[in-house]
């Protein structure tokens, strides 16, 4: 009999996951808190291996037609002068192959080459899970009980799944004394392409972006603060928070805050890493950020998805019994490389004193100037090009490749 496999979370991991499982002759059927799929978003990169898989799947060339296609980024005083700029790839580390799109529209491609195959199930979340020697039963919030193979959490940073399973989110939270905000504003600075970024006073870093095709723009907030207390749900407050955090700074910032204010689709997190021990119990297991988000400090997330639903997909069609310590296994070292990258990239988008900030754009200004220029820019991006590919994919047969020739 065919597996069935539950997957909580349609953002990127999820559909990823259910494309890969379909692809191995697996059922699959995708539950999503959400009313309906989650469009727009920040941008995010795929690297390394993980442009390997999205080619792999048939979907690099749409991939690339939908990328941000940004030219540059311009680091701007208080009254908006230009101090220094880069070039697009440049700035985002991006190698060879590497592109970069908004969250929303990978989404987009995932789900639309998905949906014909995988049952989804929107406005619905997992309430209990009760394990059993030949299965899992579980229980939703509104659909009636119903029994799975097994149950992959792709359900994000706050993932319902992973506390069902594993325990509360404080015991595998790793926190780095920052948090990020970023929502859709107008694009008033007629920005193509373009992105700016403002370090506004110690510890705050803001950045307004418009990618191709756009026609308003997004403001991320950026800015160091010891454990802050508030309510996930209530998006008011959130927005009350981000805006005291950047009273009375300069630039364009007290517009931007305006804005922020009237965006319906607010974002704010703090910038943590999830590090778990094992990312299995039984037949419930995790993938992306709810088993081991990097971080939007480390720009790896995207990929770290990617990549894992093709190799838990992978190891559950060769041997579905040893499928899950096979995955971590595998899985293992390069989800600790490219967390590492976290803690000394946040340093650089969130300078802690003007005098740092200062430096760095000083520093980038002079960088088409200074001797070794490319011998520089190499070291700055070999820790990320090392852990983009720190991981070397297998080639899991599909059940047509496996069957015998006639």
């Amino acid at each position: 009999m065919t597996k069935h496999i539950l997957i909580s979370g349609a953002s990127v991991a999820g559909p990823a996951l259910a494309w890969w499982l379909h692809h191995h002759g697996f059922r699959a059927t995708v539950v999503e808190r959400a009313p309906s799929l989650r469009e727009g978003g920040y941008k995010v990169d795929i690297r390394g291996v993980a442009v390997d898989v999205v080619r792999r799947m048939g979907l690099l060339e749409q991939v690339r037609a939908a990328s941000t296609d940004m030219r540059g980024a311009a680091f701007v005083n208080k009254r908006g002068k230009q101090i220094a700029t880069l070039d697009a790839d440049t700035f985002g580390f991006r190698h060879g192959d590497d592109t970069e799109i908004l969250r929303g529209d990978l989404a987009k491609i995932l789900y639309e080459h998905t949906r014909d195959d995988v049952e989804y199930v929107f406005g619905d979340w997992i309430t209990a899970l009760d394990q059993h020697a030949d299965g899992v039963e579980v229980t939703f919030a509104h659909g009636a009980p119903r029994k799975f193979d097994l149950v992959v959490g792709a359900d994000g940073l706050h993932s319902g799944v992973r506390a069902l399973a594993f325990g509360p989110e404080e015991e595998f939270l790793r926190r780095f004394d920052a948090y990020i905000s970023i929502s859709t504003v107008p694009n008033t600075h007629r920005l193509d392409r373009w992105e700016l970024l403002h370090s506004a006073a110690a510890g705050r870093m803001v950045n307004v972006y418009s990618t191709a095709g756009a026609a308003d723009a997004k403001a991320a907030f950026w800015f160091s603060a010891p454990p802050l207390a508030y309510d996930r749900r209530d998006v008011e407050s959130q927005k009350d928070l981000v805006a005291g955090q950047f009273a009375g700074l300069g630039w364009e910032i007290p517009a931007l805050l305006d804005a922020l204010r009237e965006a319906d689709d607010f974002y704010f997190d703090p910038v943590c890493q999830i590090v778990m021990d094992r990312l299995s119990t039984g037949r419930v297991t995790l993938l992306g950020d709810a088993g081991y988000c990097p971080s939007p400090a480390s720009g790896q997330g995207t990929s770290l998805a990617l990549a894992g639903a093709y190799v838990l997909a992978g190891e559950l069609a060769t041997d579905f019994a040893a499928a899950l310590p096979r995955y971590e296994a595998e899985m293992r070292p390069y989800i600790e490389k490219n967390q590492a990258l976290a803690k000394t990239a946040l340093r650089g988008i969130i300078p802690q004193s003007r005098a740092f900030a200062w430096f760095n754009t000083r520093m980038i200004k002079l960088m088409p100037y200074l001797p070794g220029r490319n011998r520089v820019l190499e070291q700055m991006a070999r820790p990320i090009r090392e852990a983009a590919n720190a991981l070397v994919l297998k080639e899991f047969r599909s059940p047509a490749d496996r069957a015998p020739s006639s």
